[in-house]
């Protein structure tokens, strides 16, 4: 088994299919990742252990998924120095407003990087956890410039 180098977390089961595509990203680009649930809420201490642990387990970036008050991306960060990807989520009445506020308002000296809320927030947030990736590894590198120029294509008239 291929140790995981992206932790993908989500704050509920019901995140599943929009942090799905985190996963999908990361599995198009071969980066091994591990999905988990856990709530800065709920869990407050798995999520602290699992945050401590990460980078010694050789993750080296997480994907932090939640919505409302979407605490998980700022829960992670601080029990942890590795680079925290926040994916705002829309599951309030608010719709994912709440959530990408919560997420972006780090105080100083704790960064979160927060990406737009849902599905292509998710899907950014494995690009950006592969960019991180690609600065050491010239074939990731190599996989994200193809995986530009496809979209490039997919632009340009036939």
């Amino acid at each position: 088994m291929t140790t995981p180098k992206i932790g993908i977390l989500m704050g509920s089961k019901s995140d599943a299919d929009i942090m799905g595509e985190s996963a999908r990203i990361l599995e198009e680009f071969g980066v091994p990742h591990e999905m988990k649930v856990l709530s800065a809420h709920r869990t407050p201490q798995e999520t602290s252990e699992y945050a401590q642990s990460a980078e010694g387990r050789g993750i080296q970036a997480l994907i932090a998924g939640a919505g409302y008050a979407a605490h998980l991306a700022g829960a992670l960060a601080a029990h942890s120095t590795l680079p925290i990807i926040g994916v705002p989520l829309d599951a309030s009445s608010l719709k994912g407003l709440d959530s990408l506020l919560s997420t972006v308002q780090m105080p100083k000296g704790i960064p979160v990087a927060c990406m737009g809320i849902g599905k292509a927030g998710a899907i950014n947030a494995a690009l950006f956890a592969v960019q991180i990736l690609a600065r050491s590894d010239p074939a990731l590198a190599q996989k994200l410039k193809e995986y530009r120029e496809k979209m490039r294509q997919e632009i340009l008239p036939g």
